[in-house]
């Protein structure tokens, strides 16, 4: 079994406060993935999140298949830090780390870690090397292009 991380990195001109009250914002979601995927929250959700919530969506990222995907809020320390995993989905293992840290210069470090084990076993490797770190990196360049910027 292969444990792979993505880390990313970036500063918003935003406060702790404000990104906190975005990120926090499970609803923001789908403003963050990009359209392609076809992201889809199947129950209300709440303003902010808190450990224990569960998050049920279907996210079509690859072929345009739908996947059904449920993530357990595990951690959450306001505003500095929050944690989900995958409890349904097509990862074996998916943890990601959110961290909000204040900059003194003005603005927020926005850091996002990224634990996860591909499905498929051996042929996981494979997979992750042609389709799934691809489509990550992906994921994430569009949220680098559509965090909130404090214009709006």
């Amino acid at each position: 079994m292969s444990i792979y991380q993505l880390e990313r990195k970036q500063v918003v001109p935003l406060s702790l406060d404000q990104c906190w009250r975005f990120f926090s914002d499970p609803r923001n979601l789908r403003k963050i993935t990009p359209p392609s995927m076809n992201f889809v929250i199947k129950r209300e959700l709440p303003p902010e999140v808190y450990p224990g919530l569960m998050i049920e969506y279907t996210v079509s990222p690859l072929l345009g298949i739908p996947l059904t995907w449920l993530t357990e809020i595990v951690q959450v320390d306001p505003p500095h830090r929050f944690v989900d995993e995958q409890r349904i989905g097509p990862y074996r293992i998916w943890h990601h780390e959110h961290f909000f840290r204040a900059l003194p210069e003005g603005g927020t470090e926005v850091h996002d870690l990224v634990t996860y084990v591909p499905p498929l076993g051996p042929f996981g490797a494979l997979l992750n090397r042609l389709l799934i770190r691809p489509q990550l990196e992906r994921i994430f360049d569009y949220r680098r292009n559509h965090l909130p910027d404090g214009s709006g």
